[in-house]
């Protein structure tokens, strides 16, 4: 029987799945109706983006397993790299 995220990957192809990485930052600001949650992974560059309806505790310092995919976001006229989260969990 296949996974939750083996389910998401083979319908999804742009989908990427990674297992227990460590949170370096984790903030959270009101947009709206939506909390929208920015967390930076260690040894990745780019910021891993999410909006819930509700605010989190900290992931600060926590192992997350997490479903993505890349995407690109225009600041002050500049592409950036981001990473739109779908699914993630505490390892």
């Amino acid at each position: 029987m296949k996974s939750p995220v083996d389910k998401l990957l083979t319908k999804h192809e742009n989908l990427i799945h990674s297992d227990g990485k460590k949170v370096l930052s984790h903030t959270q600001r009101d947009d709206g109706e939506w909390v929208l949650h920015t967390l930076m992974i260690e040894d990745c560059d780019a910021p891993f983006k999410f909006r819930r309806t509700k605010r989190y505790r900290t992931l600060k310092g926590q192992q997350v397993n997490l479903t993505y995919y890349p995407d690109s976001e225009k600041v002050a006229g500049f592409e950036i790299e981001v990473m739109r989260v779908v699914r993630i969990k505490l390892h």
